[in-house]
């Protein structure tokens, strides 16, 4: 039953978080323990390229046991162990579900992810591993999956639900809420968490992914482009125009206009 409890939970964790991520199973006969000694973890995220993990174990004294954890440059960076205390399968539930890939809406609920240091790195880890890959559009139809984090009492609820969209009489659709599963009622545990200056060091966006700062370009709300061209101030006397004979000038006002021009010339001549 613990290792059905743990496979299954793996599993299920990986279906969610699918979409846009390179994943692998790896089974262990041999006793492996994070939080004493790291270096499988790290051997096997250099090889895979891994920077998200999640490790699953049981014993007498953690039973049914979940560690999730990041990486920084193939170090462990943060490490959080969960005990799962309730699960309940998709299979379980029998309710419509959503397409595997769909990315989900995360919702946490509790003062514990805002008070507590210990809580929010889990939330903040929580985050990494659910969000999904980033989109510039969304549309409404496409908010169909929710995963709700509750934190109350010190145990973690883990809940997803399919969004429903219902006719409401005006343009704003009603919402309701199906429980599609799975179902986890979580333990924090045992925390490895990474020092302040290393984890602002490890948010650091690299220069060269920075996007470049280009001069005299902005974008307005709609996405239009605008640019800016700066010029030297221009003598429209001198501007080349269209030469017609109606236009030409007579005789007598080029004298008048080299008199105003050069009057001492004119004089003396």
């Amino acid at each position: 039953m613990a290792f059905y409890i743990k496979t299954s939970c793996l599993i299920k964790f990986i279906k969610i978080i699918k979409v846009g991520i390179t994943y692998f199973i790896i089974v262990r006969k041999n006793i492996t323990r994070p939080f004493e000694d790291q270096t499988s973890l790290e051997f096997f995220s250099k090889k895979s390229d891994c920077s998200l993990f999640m490790f699953g174990s049981h014993n007498k004294k953690r039973p049914n046991n979940l560690v999730i954890g990041r990486m920084y440059d193939y170090h462990v960076l943060d490490m959080i162990e969960l005990g799962v205390e309730k699960f309940v399968s998709l299979k379980d539930i029998k309710n419509s579900k959503c397409p595997e890939g769909t990315k989900p809406l995360l919702v946490f609920a509790g003062d514990d992810f805002d008070l507590r240091e210990d809580y929010r790195r889990l939330k903040n880890l929580l985050i990494d591993f659910f969000r999904g890959p980033t989109v510039s559009n969304i549309r409404l139809a496409g908010l169909e999956y929710i995963l709700h984090f509750t934190a109350l009492n010190g145990k973690i609820y883990f809940r997803s639900y399919k969004l429903l969209l219902k006719k409401s009489g005006c343009r704003t659709p009603r919402i309701e809420l199906e429980e599609m599963g799975p179902l986890l009622d979580l333990v924090l545990r045992r925390t490895h968490l990474a020092s302040d200056d290393l984890y602002k060091l490890s948010m650091k966006i690299p220069k060269a992914l920075k996007p470049k700062k280009r001069k005299n370009i902005s974008q307005d709300t709609f996405g239009t482009t605008y640019g800016r061209i700066h010029m030297q101030k221009q003598d429209l006397g001198k501007l080349q125009t269209r030469k017609m004979k109606g236009l030409k000038k007579r005789p007598a006002e080029k004298i008048t206009e080299d008199k105003e021009i050069n009057p001492k010339k004119i004089k003396k001549s």
